[in-house]
């Protein structure tokens, strides 16, 4: 599979692997100010942005898009950077093909089952027949009353973009991730990473719960966890300055 990504930068490579509902933009901010000291790629995952949408979209399938992206890149190991869903694909590799990765950054998700936040936002978001809209701004009033929260949907319209046809379609492939939404909270699995591994978890969110650590250490022995204060789910969004002044002084 022919992954899109966005490059920044040379030098040691880093990879930056979005969440769920994301694409490359959205770590473009971090991705330029790692961009002086490292060559730092931005790919869509299956199903997201400009990737390919495909039937499945589960951990394995995606690790395994990442060796082959990787490899197609001549690039046979990186550190990796994941976020969220992007977290358990980096994680995925990293306990699969552990030669391919130099360092590892997991931020806000654990390796664990997941809980579901989001079935709430597939069911809005599956609500609205895009095809209809006249402008973005129906979409946006329409989610107003299924999301609360203006960050997410302002995250969440990020992906609404207008056809050939001129008729506005969603970037991410929305049936097959509601399908395989079981898939996307599943766990990782696999031999020990025992190379660097650091855990960064917004203290305004629960993805990593601080007192059930064992999981984290049984699969990554040298990991550590990181908490950035005033940060929710969305770190690299919240506090970008503190984000990057713990991703340099551990990848640098």
């Amino acid at each position: 599979m022919t992954l899109f990504s966005r490059e920044f930068g040379a030098g040691p490579p880093i990879i930056i692997l979005h969440g769920m509902f994301g694409f490359s933009d959205n770590w473009q901010t971090v991705a330029k100010a790692l961009s002086d000291h490292h060559l730092v790629i931005t790919p869509d995952l299956r199903n997201h942005g400009k990737s390919p949408h495909v039937p499945n979209h589960n951990y394995p399938e995606m690790a395994e898009d990442m060796r082959q992206f990787m490899e197609a890149h001549w690039m046979f190991s990186a550190d990796l950077v994941g976020h969220s869903m992007g977290g358990k694909v980096a994680m995925q590799l990293a306990l699969s093909h552990p030669d391919m990765v130099d360092r590892l950054v997991v931020v806000d998700m654990d390796p664990g089952l997941a809980e579901d936040k989001h079935s709430y936002i597939y069911r809005a978001l599956m609500g609205i027949d895009l095809s209809k809209m006249e402008n973005r701004k129906e979409a946006e009033e329409y989610l107003s009353d299924k999301i609360k929260d203006y960050g997410t949907r302002q995250f969440l319209l990020k992906n609404i973009t207008r056809g050939a046809d001129g008729k506005y379609t969603w970037k991410m492939n929305l049936p097959v991730l509601w399908e395989h939404f079981e898939d996307i909270l599943a766990p990782v699995s696999g031999e020990p990473f025992n190379k660097p591994t650091l855990f960064i978890r917004g203290s305004q969110s629960n993805y990593i719960n601080l007192e059930n650590t064992a999981l984290i250490k049984s699969l990554f022995p040298k990991a550590e966890i990181v908490t950035i204060e005033g940060a929710g789910h969305w770190v690299h969004a919240d506090k970008p300055k503190e984000l990057l002044d713990v991703l340099n002084k551990f990848l640098d």
